[in-house]
């Protein structure tokens, strides 16, 4: 497979992800490795000895239900423990979890079951019917306990907790092989079929090493996850790095504003990874002064409005395929507010403009990453190797879609996903660059700029807009074009502005643009 060579043996040779697990539970067995924090009745806890003895358990007795080397398993499941045990009793066994977004549509849920050609589910009580129907060649399907109220089991389920063996005295032995494909990540797929992602162990072991450098994890540390574990954010930037640094990973079932503070006092939170609208409602509350946070990780270095935390930002910028931060922000010297970061040591980072040229000093242009398939980069599109191969050019360059700009200090600047550009006339303009304007004025909680299609300039700027409880929603136009006027060239202020209740989302972290195309055309 790319990157495993003959003679070079990498950064993982001899080892893959159940060799971390196994020398956590050696090291450190007494320590709590995942507190998982419900909405509703007593936190649980598993220290390291427990969590690696029960996915000993649970793989015997996927072994025992047919599952073995490279078999791919669809995990349907919220933030859960049943997640996490499946996934590395999975990996344990050789066998693929092919994890997928609970926010699926049946016919989402049929196409990642049928494209990724899994033979057996682990879904919860709420989806098990959903999973069901969605995929009828499944050999079995488990249901684990945790909707209150809704049984456990459903056609063709059985419950989660039948699945373990009495103990992990037969659990399965293998060779490490840092080479074997061990996850199947699913892209949003805004405007096309989602691809899957497949990473190897070495690149589980990338993500759980580079991370937990880049974050400066710490065996002390506790970090508090939110973000879906089906996302590369928190399984590979929270969970993975947590586990290589030996400390501890809270679990959360999903954000919840009212009960952020008291989970990070109760279990002494000391990292956390936000996104805009989590760290917008952390700043907007009361932040306890004694808080824990010595930490936080966002899109962006040092915002302004984090310095109400009193703890460095670093900023970071990833994909599903570059498993890690390719760029990213400086721990313990000062980064450029506002910027994504700097090429992270590991990853060559290139920005061109249109004519393949390298970009200077202040232009935007496309963002390139390189680094070695199956380790630090992805091992391939799942079953698609014309996406695989269109995706790099001959020198192994990969095209992330992503524009950047190039400040003259020589950090880097986020500015647009490619296909969110918009061709206003003869000029470009990054959507990004007006949503951060409309984001200024009072009362916009959310803010998305879309292309509406214009006889004469091709298409013009149109702005969707949320708004902060209580705000009025009548002036709300006139003030974000007025701002626009005040702080961009013509030709990027806002055709038109409409106010809607919530965005459209394609994950908790984009939102689905497309839709919001269509939204203008009536469609």
């Amino acid at each position: 497979m790319a990157g495993f060579q003959h003679g070079l043996p990498g950064p993982f040779a001899g080892q893959d992800l159940p060799w971390l697990l196994a020398a956590r539970a050696r090291l450190r067995p007494d320590h709590p490795f995942l507190v998982w924090a419900p909405f509703a009745g007593p936190a649980e806890t598993w220290t390291y000895a427990r969590f690696h003895d029960d996915v000993g358990r649970l793989a015997a007795g996927l072994r025992r239900r047919g599952i073995g080397i490279g078999d791919p398993v669809l995990v349907h499941l919220e933030n859960a423990p049943e997640l996490l045990l499946a996934t590395f009793a999975l990996a344990e066994l050789g066998a693929i979890a092919v994890l997928t977004n609970t926010r699926a549509a049946g016919d989402e849920v049929a196409y990642f079951a049928a494209h990724s050609r899994c033979v057996a589910a682990v879904t919860q009580p709420g989806l098990a019917e959903l999973v069901h129907r969605a995929a009828p060649g499944l050999r079995w399907i488990a249901v684990t306990a945790h909707d209150a109220g809704i049984p456990a089991v459903a056609p063709r389920g059985d419950a989660f907790a039948a699945l373990f063996a009495e103990t992990a005295a037969d659990r399965p032995r293998r060779a490490p092989d840092p080479a074997l494909p061990v996850l199947v990540l699913y892209t949003s797929g805004t405007t096309s079929r989602p691809k899957g992602v497949v990473w190897t162990h070495a690149n589980a072991l990338w993500a759980a090493r580079v991370n937990a450098a880049h974050e400066d994890l710490r065996p002390a540390d506790v970090h508090q996850i939110y973000l879906p574990l089906f996302h590369a954010n928190a399984l590979g930037y929270s969970l993975l790095a947590t586990l290589w640094a030996g400390g501890t990973a809270v679990l959360q079932p999903k954000w919840s504003t009212s009960r952020f503070w008291q989970v990070a006092g109760q279990h002494g939170t000391t990292w956390v990874s936000f996104i805009w609208f989590s760290l917008r409602a952390v700043l907007e509350g009361e932040i306890p002064p004694d808080h824990g946070l010595r930490m936080i990780g966002f899109a962006t270095s040092d915002p302004p409005a984090a310095r109400r935390l009193g703890v460095p930002c670093i900023g970071w910028w990833g994909m599903t395929e570059t498993i890690s931060h390719g760029i990213v922000g400086a721990l313990h010297v000062p980064n450029t507010p506002g910027a994504i970061g700097r090429p992270a040591p590991e990853y060559s980072i290139r920005i061109l403009r249109e004519d393949g040229t390298p970009v200077g000093a202040g232009e935007t242009g496309a963002l390139f990453c390189r680094g070695v398939r199956g380790v630090s980069m992805f091992l391939e599109y799942l079953h698609d190797p014309a996406a695989t191969a269109s995706a790099f050019d001959a020198e192994g360059w990969f095209a992330t879609g992503d524009l950047v700009t190039l400040l003259p200090d020589g950090a880097i600047l986020f500015a647009d996903r490619a296909k969110d550009m918009l061709k206003v006339g003869a000029e470009n303009v990054a959507a990004s660059e007006i949503e951060r304007v409309v984001m200024t004025v009072p009362g916009v909680r959310e803010a998305a700029v879309v292309g509406q299609p214009h006889p004469m300039l091709d298409e013009v700027p149109v702005a969707f807009v949320t708004l902060d409880g209580g705000v009025d929603a009548a002036p709300l136009p006139e003030a974000v074009i007025a701002a626009c006027r005040a702080a961009l060239a013509d030709f990027k202020v806002p055709r038109a502005v409409h106010v809607i209740e919530e965005m459209p989302r394609a994950t908790l972290e984009k939102i689905a643009k497309a839709e919001l195309r269509r939204r203008l055309r009536g469609t």
